[in-house]
C-alpha cells in the first residue's frame, strides 16, 4: 500500500489507516486479532483506536499485534471514557452494550478533560497497548469550554519531551474543532476530522492555512444521505479530496482489506 508522511510530522504511514471503532463487533477475540493481522498483511501500517472503542477491548486486542509488528504505528485518544472502565471483561462489555439498548445509561460514555484523569488514561492506554509510547495522542472530540487550552498543550508537550507520545492533536468534527483552530496555542499539531463528499467539512482546514492530515467518515456520510455509489467510487473521490494526508477506513470483513491497495493503484 502507498505511504505518505503526515504533514507537519516525520511520521510515515499507509495512505489508508485501519480504524477500530467497530472492531468489537467482528466477533471473538481471536477473530478480532485475525482481522488486525490481515490488515497489516495487506499493507496498513497505522491503526486508529481509543480507550472507548469496545470499552477498552480494541486497545487490548492490539497489544499482541503491535508486539508482533513493532513498526506499526498507533493513534489513541483521551477524553471519552467507557462505562464500567476500560479493563472490564468481554462479557461485561457485551452485557453493557446489550443492556444499553434498553437502559441508555449502561452504555453511555463519560467525558472528562481533567488532566489528572488524562494522566491515568495515558498510562492505561500504554499498558493495554503494550507500548512505551503513543505515536499520535488525540483529544477525543473535546469542546473548548471543557478544558484549559494552555494547560493541555503544556501537558502534551511535556509528554513529548518525556518520550511517551510523539505527536498530539485533536480528533473531532467541524463544529467542535473550529474554536480550537481559532485559538492560538491550541493542541492542534495533528488534526483528525470527519469529512464528506457533499459538505466538505475538512475544507475548514484550508481556510486556516492547514493541510488535511487525517480524515474519515466518507462512506458512512454517503450512506446516510442515500448515496448508492459503490464504495470504491466513494473512496476514489475521497482520495481526490485528501491528497496530502491519510484516510481512516474500517471493515469487519478480511476480504475487503485487499481492495484498498488496489483502489489506491487505480486512483493514482
Amino acid at each position: 500500500m502507498q505511504s505518505i508522511t503526515i504533514p507537519g510530522t516525520d511520521l510515515t504511514v499507509s495512505k489508508f489507516i485501519f480504524g477500530t471503532a467497530s472492531l468489537f463487533n467482528v466477533g471473538s477475540a481471536n477473530e478480532r486479532v485475525r482481522l488486525l493481522e490481515a490488515a497489516i498483511d495487506q499493507g496498513f501500517t497505522h491503526v486508529d483506536t481509543a480507550p472507548y472503542y469496545g470499552f477498552g477491548t480494541a486497545e487490548r486486542d492490539l497489544s499482541s499485534v503491535l508486539k508482533a509488528h513493532p513498526r506499526v504505528t498507533i493513534t489513541t485518544k483521551v477524553g471519552i471514557y467507557s462505562p464500567g472502565g476500560e479493563d472490564q471483561s468481554a462479557v461485561s462489555v457485551l452485557l453493557r452494550k446489550a443492556g444499553g439498548k434498553v437502559v441508555k445509561a449502561l452504555a453511555r460514555p463519560t467525558t472528562s478533560f481533567d488532566l489528572d484523569r488524562a494522566e491515568r488514561s495515558l498510562a492505561g492506554s500504554l499498558r493495554r497497548l503494550g507500548r512505551d509510547h503513543i505515536d499520535i495522542y488525540m483529544l477525543h472530540e473535546p469542546r473548548i469550554e471543557l478544558l484549559r487550552v494552555a494547560e493541555w498543550t503544556n501537558w502534551l508537550e511535556t509528554k513529548v519531551k518525556a518520550g511517551s507520545i510523539r505527536y498530539f492533536g485533536i480528533a473531532s468534527t467541524q463544529d467542535k474543532l473550529l474554536p480550537f483552530l481559532q485559538t492560538p496555542g491550541s493542541p492542534t499539531q495533528v488534526v483528525q476530522m470527519a469529512d464528506s463528499l457533499d459538505k466538505h467539512e475538512a475544507s475548514v482546514l484550508s481556510s486556516h492555512g492547514r493541510p488535511m492530515q487525517i480524515t474519515y467518515g466518507y462512506v458512512s456520510a454517503a450512506q446516510a444521505r442515500g448515496d448508492a455509489q459503490p464504495v470504491e467510487t466513494i473512496m476514489r473521490q475521497a482520495l481526490a479530496r485528501n491528497t496530502t494526508g491519510s484516510i481512516i477506513v474500517s471493515t469487519k470483513r478480511a476480504a475487503r482489506l485487499s481492495q484498498y491497495a488496489r483502489w489506491l493503484e487505480r486512483a493514482a
